[in-house]
């Protein structure tokens, strides 16, 4: 693979896309979700043939296709191709990500459709806490994206926090099929919303559903980092109902978090009068922006927020439009 205009070249692995070849060769093209919604990886083939494996894919556009533009992360090169394409040194990974395959060890239940599971293998844990891992899951076409919600180990342990969703294939062969010691293939890590320690900002955290396991992988990092521990850090987190709420349960867990967050909870799907005591009404976007101390000066903090793509899109709309903050103040990956 050669990018026009530079002496950029390197090889594809046999089954890797563009995308993951690129990353994989310490190559910063730019990507996001990594799974064909955000059409961040856009690129120009210039000459040479490629596999489309998704020709519907929602980030990008029949008139970009039409101008010979295709989706790094979602396509393979049949021989020798030349593309063209933006490199930027920020997307060159840190981590290096690497496939490998894990065994399944348990799953804890953490709300009435949400757990965290725990998967095992050979090798270091290694990632930036936020950051996510692709899963090949059997029975289920194409890769699966989980971020983690715990450390970078030794151990080789991954967790994740998944939500099950109603007709969903894979979170019904994680919830329904996962036996003790079944092998599941792995790629990763990806993603660039991971901690930034050397900030001076506080911190906020946004999330809803599974959104909250790279938040909390985000904050127990910030507990015990040198650099960030002096930090304060604000969780919001956003469910319809009560069950759906689960993040002062996950905070209070550890000890060292529970002295250190915040945690404010919302429900957006009620008339309030079952709302818990200390819980917010209303979606979490419109949460945030009413919080007295986001309102003392919003650009104080950097933000990490993960969740369902409507609230990813509110969030970000919120805090640049309506709260002026700076794009490079807001950390997020766009998932389908």
């Amino acid at each position: 693979m050669v990018v026009e205009g530079t002496d950029i070249e390197f090889p594809v692995e046999e089954g890797d896309t563009i995308l993951r070849a690129a990353l994989r060769n310490g190559i910063g093209l730019p990507y996001d979700c990594n799974s064909g919604g955000c059409g961040s990886c856009q690129f120009e083939l210039i000459n040479g043939e490629i596999e489309d494996l998704w020709p519907e894919a929602k980030g990008i556009g029949e008139r970009a296709r039409r101008r010979g533009r295709h989706l790094a992360c979602q396509s393979r090169p049949d021989g020798d191709c030349t593309i063209k394409v933006q490199i930027e040194r920020q997307y060159e990974p840190i981590v290096s990500p690497r496939r490998q395959t894990l065994r399944y060890v348990s799953c804890t239940q953490i709300t009435h459709n949400m757990a965290e599971f725990t998967f095992k293998g050979d090798l270091p844990a290694d990632f930036l806490v936020g950051q996510y891992i692709l899963l090949d899951i059997p029975t289920v076409e194409g890769s699966r994206a989980y971020s983690m919600s715990n450390l970078p180990n030794e151990q080789g342990e991954w967790r994740f926090i998944a939500k099950r969703i109603l007709g969903g294939a894979a979170t019904s062969f994680l919830f329904e099929h996962l036996v003790s010691g079944q092998k599941i293939e792995i790629d990763g890590p990806y993603g660039m919303s991971y901690l930034r320690e050397d900030s001076p900002r506080d911190i906020i955290l946004i999330g809803g559903g599974s959104g909250i396991s790279p938040l909390m992988s985000i904050m127990r990092q910030a507990s015990i980092s040198a650099t960030a521990s002096q930090k304060k850090m604000l969780l919001f987190y956003g469910g319809r109902e009560p069950q759906d709420l689960c993040a002062n349960k996950l905070v209070s867990a550890y000890p060292s978090l529970a002295q250190r967050v915040s945690v404010v909870e919302a429900i957006s799907d009620t008339d309030g009068l079952n709302r818990p005591e200390g819980t917010e009404l209303g979606f979490i976007h419109d949460v945030v922006r009413q919080n007295k101390k986001v309102q003392i000066n919003p650009l104080n903090y950097d933000y990490y927020f993960c969740g369902p793509p409507p609230m990813i899109s509110a969030v970000n709309k919120m805090l640049q439009l309506d709260l002026n903050v700076p794009a490079n103040q807001l950390y997020y990956d766009s998932f389908l």
